[in-house]
């Protein structure tokens, strides 16, 4: 009677562990579901990461990112403003930059004369970094 009992109570713990398995190979399959290309649904969109350094100034309703090689104006939206959240956390100084990941859409502002020639529209907001010390570009205006 007890080595039935164990044969049965071994054969559901082992057909139990092989249902769960599966269950979570279906879900892992859903999420990354890959296209005829070879991308994913997040890297066919269209959008492009990018880091760098943000700063938004609210009087003037001016957004920029500055990274290594480029200077993007930032179209001023919802998703901005949500960033610009993120990153008052971080600040200590009005015009200091912080570093930002980002998802955005990239265009460039054809026939603009006193605005960035490259624009960024954010369309989501990967990670927000404090500031190192030696990074940190504070821009003091005035004397």
């Amino acid at each position: 009677m007890k080595q039935t009992f164990l044969v049965v109570v071994i054969a559901l713990i082992t057909f139990g562990c092989k249902n769960d398995k599966a269950t979570t190979d279906a879900t892992v399959e859903e999420q990354t579901s890959i296209s005829e290309d070879g991308k994913t649904a997040k890297q066919s969109d269209g959008f492009i990461a990018i880091q760098g350094n943000f700063l938004y100034v609210e009087k003037d309703n001016a957004a920029v990112l500055q990274t290594p090689t480029q200077m993007y104006g930032v179209i001023v939206d919802d998703m901005m403003k949500e960033l610009n959240k993120q990153v008052e956390v971080y600040k200590t100084e009005p015009y200091q930059m912080v570093p930002v990941t980002i998802r955005a859409r990239i265009f460039k502002k054809e026939g603009a004369t006193n605005e960035w020639e490259n624009k960024v529209e954010i369309k989501e907001i990967l990670k927000v970094s404090e500031p190192t010390k030696e990074d940190s570009d504070i821009v003091k205006l005035g004397s």
